[in-house]
């Protein structure tokens, strides 16, 4: 069964860091890239960050390009996500996703969520 549990959200100042964790398992979690997305209240979901299987390569959404960084630790079956300057827009409920194939069909999954307030 697999499952995705995140954790390291809360309130923090303009400015501020956070580093966020998403603990894997129930699947190889060396062979998949991980993402995470976020949603802010009325907006819709989006992709945040994502990393391939060995680490090799990463993405960024342009609004938080040169202020997070994605990465995974293969032995301990978690991605991170550092955050760092963040902004009131970076307010968000933040999810960490990856899609596994089972018997040739992709699914997809997500964690709880972890929320993350920017304000002062």
């Amino acid at each position: 069964q697999v499952q995705l549990v995140e954790s390291g959200g809360g309130l923090v100042q303009p400015g501020g860091s956070l580093r966020l964790s998403c603990a894997a398992s129930g699947f190889t979690f060396s062979r998949y890239s991980m993402n995470w997305y976020r949603q802010a209240p009325g907006k819709e979901r989006e992709m945040v960050a994502t990393i391939t299987s060995g680490g090799g390569i990463t993405k960024y959404s342009g609004s938080v390009k040169g202020r997070f960084t994605i990465s995974r630790d293969n032995a301990k079956t978690t991605v991170y996500l550092q955050m760092n300057s963040l902004k009131p827009e970076d307010t968000a409920l933040y999810d960490c996703n990856v899609f596994v194939t089972w018997s040739a069909t992709a699914y997809a999954y997500w964690g709880q969520g972890t929320q993350v307030t920017v304000s002062s």
